[in-house]
């Protein structure tokens, strides 16, 4: 189904502007889209990129606009410990080698080769596993690592040391790292010795220096969830393919 919306601000504003903060695609992908014919508004054709919408239009992307936009190809995957998001060291295995046909969960119309341009949307250190998103969508990227995002991640963590509620309070509240105040975290006991932690940052190794600044240690650090997106029971080493829907919550939930 084609994609529209009705433009109900007071201001005009550009097109390609206004299909950028709506999630849809990036500015430049806008206008790719508006030369190839793909936009209307209120039944007519977009044919300047530099056109705006007023309030009470209707703006439509053609079914073929929704179909070049789902080209940026995003994957899920259940990382395991010891693998790394990012580009490895030597000796060091990177994610992008659980991209093969056997570890698919589900359908794909094309398996990766390691010399694709997905980039981890989010860090997650060697030691730790769980819910990774790797992608090469630039609007997808900004929702979920973009400074203004407000997307919320979830994890489950195993400590080990003395767990007090004056330890669990400094958690949520009451830290710093590299010399900023971290923002509010949610925390909960959820089992002994097990942590339910909810970050809506994403500082380097954040978890295990907060811990370690209480006078705990991390022995695992296992994220469930990146906003709506939850890990499910796919099993580890397992990849799968994101879905539009899925990618729309993301973006939608992140503003």
């Amino acid at each position: 189904m084609a994609w529209s919306r009705r433009y109900d601000e007071a201001d005009p504003q550009r097109v390609n502007k206004w299909l950028a903060q709506n999630g849809v695609c990036s500015r430049r992908e806008a206008e790719a889209l508006i030369a190839a014919g793909l936009v209307s508004i209120d039944g007519q054709r977009v044919d300047d990129v530099g056109r705006k919408i007023e309030h009470g239009q209707t703006l439509v992307l053609a079914d073929a606009a929704q179909k070049t936009l789902e080209n940026h190809l995003t994957v899920v995957i259940h990382k395991p410990a010891g693998v790394v998001s990012s580009q490895p060291e030597p000796g060091q295995i990177p994610a992008v080698r659980l991209l093969t046909k056997q570890a698919l969960w589900g359908w794909s119309k094309v398996i990766p080769g390691l010399d694709n341009k997905l980039a981890p949307l989010g860090r997650l250190d060697m030691d730790s596993r769980g819910l990774l998103i790797l992608s090469e969508d630039g609007v997808l990227a900004k929702a979920l690592i973009g400074p203004e995002s407000k997307l919320d991640k979830e994890y489950r963590v195993a400590v080990m040391g003395e767990l007090t509620e004056a330890k669990m309070d400094l958690l949520r509240h009451g830290l710093e790292l590299d010399g900023r105040k971290l923002r509010r975290a949610e925390v909960e006991l959820i089992s002994d010795q097990r942590l339910k932690i909810v970050l809506t940052e994403g500082r380097n190794r954040q978890i295990r220096r907060m811990c370690e600044l209480v006078e705990l240690k991390v022995v695992d650090l296992f994220r469930v969830r990146i906003g709506p997106l939850t890990l499910g029971d796919m099993p580890e080493n397992r990849w799968r393919v994101l879905t539009a829907d899925e990618r729309t919550a993301l973006i939608a939930e992140s503003m």
